[in-house]
C-alpha cells in the first residue's frame, strides 16, 4: 500500500500499546479515543521519538523499523513532519526564514512548491512578520507549511486546533485536507473533536486502551453507539451528500444526501461539489409525527435502529432508513422520559428534525 503500515507494541508506564495503523497516501487518517488511548504515543513512536519494544514502520515501501531485524532509523533520518498544539517555530526567525529553514533541512523526497504552499496557507502577508506577533491560527499555518517544506515522507499532526476558535481551525482543516491530497502525503490527525474529523478525515480510526478496535469510514465509526458513547455530549454524526443549489436571499444552501435534502448555512461551492456535515446529536430531536411546519428546516423521515442509556436520564438513538440500509445513520440524544412516552424501539418509524444552523460544514 502506498502510504503508512505500522505495527506498534511497547509499554509506557500503564499504558500497554499494541497496535496496527495503515494510512493510505493522500489521505487523512483520524486517530480518535478516550484520553489515554494511546494516540499520542503511537505517533511518537511512529516518529522514533519513543522506542517501541517491537516494531515494524514503513512509508511507501521503505522500511523506517524493524526491530526484529535490528532495523531503526533515528528521528532525524525519518521524513517526518510533526506538528503539535503548540508550535515550536524558531523565534529569532521571520516566517520567511522559519519556511526557509524547513525547505534547506528537505531531503529524499520531491520537494514541495513554496509557492503553492504559501498560497495554500494564505501566509503571504505573513512572510516578513515575527512569530511573536502572529495568532494561534497564523502560528499553526506557519508549522504546517514549515513541516510540508521539509518533503515529509509523513504527516504527523497532534491536536494542532485544540486550542483555537472554530473559524480558524475549520480554515486550516480544509487547506490540510486538500493539501495531503495534491502532494500524495499520508497524515495522521490526532484529535478529541469529532467535528474535525467529519470535517477533514478520510478515515477513522478509534482507539481504547492502546489498542485499534474500530477502524473505517467516518461516517460509519462516527454513528456508532459506543463510540457515542464514549463522545457523550460531542457524539454525532458525519453526512455525506452533494451540493444543489443555494438560497443566496437567505443565506442558505441545499445539498443531496442518503435521507434526503438538507438545508444548511450557506457553504462554498458549486452544485455537484461533495460535501459532508457534522450534525450533533444534542441538536436532532425525535417524534413520531410530522407535524406542522416549523422554523425547523430539516424534516427527515427515519426508523430506530437502535438505541442504548449513555447517562442517567439520557438515551442515545441510533436512526436510519432501515436496518438493512448501508448509508451512515444519525444520531439523536433524547431524555429516557421521552423514550418512554414516545416508545422508542428497533424498528419503530419517526420524524427526525435537524436545524439547518447545527449542521457544521465538512469537506
Amino acid at each position: 500500500m502506498s502510504g503508512l503500515s505500522a505495527r506498534v507494541r511497547t509499554r509506557l508506564g500503564a499504558l500497554e500499546l499494541d497496535c496496527e495503523l495503515a494510512a493510505p497516501a493522500g489521505a487523512v487518517t483520524c486517530l480518535m479515543g478516550p484520553s489515554g488511548a494511546g494516540k499520542t504515543t503511537l505517533l511518537r513512536c511512529l516518529a522514533g521519538l519513543h522506542r517501541a519494544a517491537e516494531a515494524v514502520v514503513g512509508v511507501d515501501g521503505a522500511l523506517w523499523q524493524d526491530d526484529r531485524a535490528g532495523l531503526f532509523l533515528p528521528p532525524h533520518r525519518r521524513r517526518v513532519g510533526y506538528v503539535l498544539q503548540q508550535p515550536a517555530l524558531f523565534p529569532h526567525l521571520s516566517v520567511a526564514g522559519n519556511l526557509q529553514y524547513a525547505r534547506r533541512r528537505a531531503g529524499g523526497g520531491p520537494a514541495a512548491d513554496p509557492t503553492r504552499i504559501v498560497e495554500s496557507l494564505e501566509l503571504g502577508e505573513l512572510l516578513g512578520r515575527s512569530p511573536a506577533g502572529l495568532s494561534g491560527g497564523e502560528r499553526q499555518r506557519v508549522a504546517i507549511a514549515r513541516a510540508l517544506l521539509a518533503a515529509p515522507a509523513l504527516l504527523l499532526l497532534d491536536e494542532p486546533l485544540a486550542a483555537l476558535d472554530l473559524a480558524a481551525a475549520g480554515a486550516i482543516l480544509e487547506r490540510v485536507r486538500r493539501l495531503a491530497g495534491e502532494l500524495a502525503v499520508p497524515v495522521v490527525w490526532v484529535t478529541h473533536a469529532p467535528w474535525e474529523a467529519a470535517r477533514a478525515g478520510d478515515r477513522l480510526v478509534w482507539m481504547e486502551a492502546g489498542r485499534v478496535v474500530a477502524s473505517g469510514g467516518v461516517g460509519e465509526l462516527l454513528s456508532r453507539l459506543d463510540v457515542g458513547r464514549t463522545l457523550g455530549d460531542e457524539a454525532g454524526s458525519a453526512v455525506e451528500g452533494r451540493l444543489l443549489r443555494h438560497d443566496e436571499a437567505h443565506h442558505l444552501s441545499v445539498l443531496a444526501s442518503a435521507w434526503g435534502e438538507l438545508w444548511v448555512r450557506r457553504l462554498d461551492g458549486e452544485p455537484g461539489d461533495p460535501v459532508r456535515v457534522h450534525v450533533r446529536a444534542r441538536d436532532v430531536s425525535v417524534a413520531l409525527e410530522e407535524g406542522p411546519p416549523t422554523s425547523i428546516l430539516n424534516v427527515l423521515r427515519l426508523e430506530v435502529l437502535e438505541l442504548t442509556e449513555i447517562a442517567p436520564g439520557e438515551v442515545l438513538v441510533r436512526l436510519g432508513r432501515t436496518s438493512r440500509d448501508p448509508a451512515p445513520a444519525l444520531l439523536a440524544t433524547v431524555t429516557s422520559r421521552s423514550r418512554d412516552l414516545l416508545g422508542l424501539s428497533p424498528g419503530l418509524p419517526v420524524w427526525a428534525r435537524v436545524k439547518s444552523v447545527s449542521l457544521l460544514r465538512g469537506a
